[in-house]
Parts: C-alpha cells; sequence; structure tokens
C-alpha cells in the first residue's frame, strides 16, 4: 500500500510515546506503562456509533502494541460473544480501519466484539505489519504479539474463544494469513482481503516481488519451529477478496492462496458464480469444497483496485462501490461458528 497523506500529528507523539513507555515499563512495571499509554489513547477519537472503545496494550519481544476493542451494548451476565480480530494494512491504524471497514456496525448488530491491533510506526515506518520478515524471525515474533492482544481480550472481556475469527487487508491480510498458520487451532476462519499467502516472501525485496505476482527467488527460511508456512490440513477455512484492477497486489496473490488451502485439504474448486447487487461492482465467486465442507472460497471483484471492497467512501483505502467486504467477512465465519454446534 502506498502511504496515507495528509497523517495527523499524532503519529509522531506516538512514536515518542512508545519509545518512552517501553523503557519505563521495563524499569517500573505495568502501572507506569498504563500511566504513559493514558495521555496517548486520549488522543484518538473513537469512532461514532452505540458501543464502547477500549483502549489497550501488550508488550513483547518486538516492544509495545497497542489496540482498541469494540464491545456492543448490553451485555448479559454470563453471556461470552464471538471476536473478530481485524488487522490493518499500511498507513492506516486502528481508528480509520474500523471507520473505513464499518465493522463495528455489524458487531453491533450481529452481537460480536471487534478487535483492531495496531502496528506503530517503530516497528514499521508505514505501519505495515513485517509479515515478510520471516528470516530475522520478526514476522513470528510480531505474530506472537499480536496473538498476545487476543489473549488478553479473551482474559479480560467476555470472549467465547471457540468462536474467533480474523480478516485483514494488504499486508493485514498477509499477517493474518500468518497468524492462522502459527495459531489455527485458535481460529474458526480467516478473511484475506488483498493480501500475500504465506510462505511467498522472506524479506522486504522478495515481498515486493511477492505483491507482484512474482515467485520468490529462494525458498524462505525458516529459523525456528515457532515459524511454519506449510499448508497443513488443520488450517482453518479461508475467504479471499480482491480486486481485479489491483495494482498494488496482484491478483494472482487471491488465486494462490486458495489453491494453497485446496492442495492442503484435497479440495476441488466449483463452478464460479456471477454475483451482483444492485449497482455495485460484480464479483466472480468459487468455492473449494472437500466432502461438501468449503476449504476456501475466492472473491474476484471486477474493477477494484487496492482498496476495502463496499468501505466507506470517503476513507483511503476504501471503495464504497465494490461489495460489501466487511459484511462478507462476519457472513462467513458466522457459517464457521456455527458448524461447531
Amino acid at each position: 500500500m502506498r502511504r496515507r497523506t495528509g497523517a495527523s500529528a499524532w503519529a509522531g507523539i506516538f512514536a515518542r510515546s512508545v519509545v518512552a513507555m517501553t523503557r519505563m515499563a521495563a524499569a517500573s512495571g505495568t502501572r507506569a506503562l498504563a500511566k504513559t499509554l493514558k495521555p496517548v489513547f486520549a488522543k484518538r477519537t473513537p469512532p461514532p456509533g452505540a458501543g464502547a472503545w477500549i483502549p489497550g496494550a501488550v508488550m513483547g519481544a518486538t516492544g509495545a502494541r497497542q489496540y482498541r476493542l469494540y464491545l456492543p451494548p448490553g451485555l448479559r451476565i454470563g453471556e461470552h460473544l464471538p471476536l473478530m480480530v481485524m488487522l490493518h494494512g499500511c498507513g492506516q491504524d486502528a481508528v480509520s480501519f474500523a471507520a473505513s471497514t464499518r465493522m463495528n456496525r455489524i458487531g453491533l448488530r450481529e452481537r460480536f466484539l471487534v478487535l483492531y491491533p495496531e502496528q506503530d510506526r517503530l516497528a514499521n515506518a508505514q505501519r505495515c505489519w513485517n509479515w515478510f520478515d520471516t528470516d530475522s524471525g520478526r514476522a513470528a515474533r510480531e505474530a506472537a504479539l499480536i496473538m498476545k492482544a487476543i489473549d488478553q481480550v479473551c482474559l479480560m472481556h467476555p470472549v467465547d474463544k471457540s468462536r474467533v475469527a480474523i480478516a485483514g487487508l494488504s499486508a493485514g491480510a498477509s499477517m493474518a494469513a500468518l497468524l492462522v498458520t502459527q495459531y489455527p487451532a485458535r481460529f474458526q476462519a480467516v478473511v484475506m482481503h488483498s493480501g500475500v499467502p504465506p510462505g511467498k516472501a522472506h524479506s522486504t525485496v522478495s515481498a515486493l516481488s511477492a505483491m507482484r505476482g512474482r515467485r520468490a527467488t529462494k525458498a524462505p527460511k525458516l529459523p525456528s519451529s515457532t515459524l511454519k508456512t506449510e499448508l497443513q490440513p488443520d488450517w482453518p477455512p479461508l475467504l479471499v477478496i480482491h480486486g481485479d484492477a489491483d495494482t498494488v497486489v496482484s491478483p494472482q496473490n487471491g488465486e494462490a492462496a486458495v489453491q494453497a488451502w485446496a492442495d492442503a485439504t484435497g479440495a476441488s474448486a466449483g463452478r464460479t458464480r456471477s454475483v451482483q447487487r444492485g449497482k455495485r461492482y460484480p464479483m466472480r465467486v468459487t468455492d473449494f469444497k472437500r466432502r461438501g465442507t468449503t476449504v476456501a472460497t475466492l472473491v474476484a471483484v471486477d474493477r477494484l483496485a487496492h482498496a476495502w471492497s463496499g468501505g466507506a467512501a470517503s476513507k483511503p483505502f476504501s471503495d464504497g462501490k465494490g461489495p460489501d467486504a466487511s459484511r462478507m467477512a462476519w457472513a462467513f465465519a458466522a457459517r464457521q461458528f456455527r458448524s461447531l454446534v
């Protein structure tokens, strides 16, 4: 993704604050961390709508990461709700991604929590998740840090741990896919919107090649047993949404992702069907099934570039003319949740 222009002065404040809070946490523990985060969180404007917008943070080997959690109103005692994890793309943060995707609105209507982990500029100047940096092990460490945020939310809030799904855009999609390769038992569904499948890159240079749809010049190095990128049949079902007009991440990556999932499970592609809702861009949908069970679904959207399909038209990296990716993501996850019953 290209870098978003017109970023607020908060970005610089946040970068300096992360340095300060990391040092303070090492010296004084979590109380100092919370005290440092407080003025930073206060500068964030929550998305509109009913429900709670809760800040949080986690610490790990790669430093600190903030997150935002949407909690729908009217929770009942003893109630545990599904969790949708949303990973933003480059040039975005938790607030802008929530505003673009409007996933909170669906969470309000369908009653589920939405977690938005947030990359910081110290980890990547463009706020991209470092999904590609497998040679150094940073990709695996960053995935572990996101998983720590998920664990923290599951511990502190009324989450049904058996109903967790993850979705992402661009770099967020690639990190979402990588995350489920590391922790497949923790997720019931994964949604990749305009991303690169796992195992296609091992460095910045190879990531750029993979984004264009080219094969890596060498096989990715696996520095430790904690990084597993070979396809496994126990990975959760995959939904891929990709625009045919995407010039940032080649649509070939979407095709490669669903094919990899299908190859790992012995699934076969069904008949492609054309779908168009109202005046939105048409799409072609292909299901990959094994013994009647959908392993992966590819949604190829005509005329969609590198943007969240059906997102808020006024936001960057968002195209309001596309079919609603947020609705599709939740519907796909909900089907997997129902299969557990």
